[in-house]
């Protein structure tokens, strides 16, 4: 069986806001999510979170630690799925698409309320993601 393996990235502002993408194909209803994509040849899975955080966003963070590993199976393409979720600093860029795949179409901060009811890519993560905003986990040290 094959394996996926990427990473996503965890990036809350100052107004305890949630970095995310609005992505999907040409022919797809988009739908949010936080930064996030497929490891590549010879790159460690925290340079695959810090090269789809610049990629989909044009920001530029620091990844700190793993706060999940999400484990799934796709049995329509018969692919095991595993997603490492980093927690990360913003320390420069700015708001620019530059995703190779063409598959972003926005960029956002979105509060807790609006994670409540956003149409999100992996309507699973939805108490995860508001349960990361809610915590101090997110906070600088």
């Amino acid at each position: 069986m094959k394996k996926w393996i990427g990473a996503a990235g965890l990036c809350v502002n100052e107004k305890n806001q949630l970095l995310m993408v609005l992505q999907g194909k040409p022919e797809e209803q988009k739908k949010w999510s936080v930064p996030s994509g497929g490891l590549e040849a010879g790159e460690t899975i925290a340079h695959c979170c810090e090269r789809e955080m610049f990629e989909e966003t044009g920001y530029i963070v620091d990844v700190m630690e793993s706060v999940k590993v999400k484990h799934d199976f796709d049995p329509i393409t018969n692919v095991e799925v595993e997603v490492q979720y980093f927690r990360t600093v913003l320390i420069g860029g700015q708001p620019t698409i530059q995703d190779p795949d063409h598959l972003i179409h926005d960029i956002s901060w979105k509060s807790e309320e609006e994670l409540k009811s956003l149409a999100l890519s992996f309507p699973e993560d939805r108490n995860f993601l508001i349960d990361y905003v809610r915590s101090e986990k997110h906070v600088q040290s």
